[in-house]
């Protein structure tokens, strides 16, 4: 299997109810990170012989954001967006779905470049890469 070079990679977002379009609200981005979990919930009982067992509960994805600041923050704290987390400039290597905005982190430096980054709460499916 050939490995993907994140040079490629991408954040673009829309506001939840918006049109199906990528628009790059999140410029400057350089890199991003998302979670993609399901709790274990433990169904042991006597019929396991004493080993644990365990079945698929509630699933749910968070993650962030950062990059360099270019202009006014693009996003909202507390609002929701489409967001689009980009592997590469392929369409089906892409994480899409709908997160609340949950921090926003600022950062400067004498020495540095100004940077911005965004955590976020998926509040529903999450569609992963399909290649």
């Amino acid at each position: 299997m050939a490995h993907l070079a994140g040079k490629s990679g991408a954040v673009y977002s829309t506001t939840t109810g918006g049109t199906a379009t990528q628009t790059a609200i999140v410029t400057g981005m350089k890199s991003w990170s998302v979670d993609y979990v399901v709790d274990a919930l433990e169904s042991t009982d006597f019929a396991d012989a004493g080993v644990k067992a365990y079945i698929a509960g509630l699933s749910g994805w968070s993650g962030s954001f950062e990059g360099y600041k270019e202009g006014a923050p693009g996003l909202t704290v507390g609002t929701s967006y489409v967001l689009h987390l980009n592997e590469s400039a392929t369409t089906t290597q892409r994480y899409t779905g709908t997160a609340l905005v949950t921090g926003l982190h600022g950062s400067a430096s004498i020495d540095g470049v100004v940077t911005v980054g965004y955590d976020f709460q998926g509040t529903g499916t999450l569609t992963p890469p399909t290649t």
